[in-house]
């Protein structure tokens, strides 16, 4: 497993033990998972190999942020062990649609403690801001939308989208509301809503292998998709900046977007996946 402090040769070499690896059939995690409730290390070890790649890629989103890469890498491999022992597999999801969520929070929780990175405190109060509003406006019963919670700071709603995705990392942001997998405040209030747990593996998928996979789309979904989910290496564009360069509304944008990903999520993408990523 990899280690904080250890240097580039020692990353490199770590890719490339893992890129051989490959996600499991459900049926194979679900007999994991029981092997591991009876106390089978060896079962957690395979479970959590099979899914070192993921932890790569999600790591990958949040550098320069004051960690390494393998001290990313290795804070969202912890979350991804604690996913292992955890998993309950009668629930009837792939094991990584559930990890995603443990390995997010671990780096989190290491940017959080780690970094000497330190936010200006302006930005820190317009975060405290947002979430007093958010949780005055949820006192009803409702879950307050972003247009609401920009019309009662008087802001724009563009602010408090660019204020959220420039400081996901904030533990009081993205901490669970309750203790276990609740939803947490950026479930709700992230620009666009964040991913499903079913997107974060669809995500990881097209970073893997992204020409093969977007031959479903036509050319402007798989260039929304691109932009948005910052694919190729480029960094992500909120769906406002995307309707900017393609003089399109926000609102029409989205729809492009949740067009694309529901072709994505058809049966027949996931059998080109097997053929394709090995996913």
């Amino acid at each position: 497993m990899l280690r904080p402090g250890e240097g580039d040769s020692v990353l490199a070499s770590y890719l490339d033990d893992i890129s051989s690896s490959t996600p499991l059939a459900a049926a194979e995690e679900a007999e994991l998972a029981a092997r591991i409730r009876a106390g089978d290390e060896s079962a957690r070890n395979e479970l959590v190999e099979a899914n070192l790649r993921f932890v790569v890629s999600v790591s990958k989103e949040y550098q320069n942020r004051g960690l390494s890469l393998v001290e990313l890498i290795s804070a969202g491999n912890v979350g991804l062990i604690t996913a292992s022992e955890r998993f309950d597999e009668t629930r009837g999801f792939k094991f990584i649609s559930y990890a995603v969520w443990w390995v997010r929070q671990s780096i989190l929780q290491a940017l959080m403690e780690q970094s000497t990175v330190r936010m200006p405190v302006n930005r820190l109060d317009m975060l405290s801001k947002i979430s007093r509003t958010y949780e005055a406006l949820q006192q009803d019963g409702s879950v307050p939308s972003m247009e609401t919670v920009a019309d009662t700071l008087g802001f724009s709603q563009e602010k408090i989208e660019q204020t959220l995705v420039d400081n996901q990392p904030i533990r009081s942001l993205d901490a669970p509301f309750e203790d276990g997998e609740e939803p947490c405040l950026l479930d709700y209030l992230s620009p666009e809503g964040q991913l499903t747990p079913e997107d974060e593996v669809l995500v990881f998928t097209l970073r893997e292998d992204i020409d093969n996979v977007l031959g479903d789309l036509n050319e402007r979904e798989a260039e929304v998709l691109r932009l948005y989910f910052g694919l190729l290496n480029e960094p992500s564009l909120t769906l406002a900046q995307i309707g900017g360069r393609f003089q399109l509304t926000r609102e029409r944008v989205r729809q492009i977007k949740e067009i694309a990903l529901r072709k994505l999520r058809h049966p027949r993408f996931y059998a080109k996946l097997r053929a394709h990523a090995n996913v």
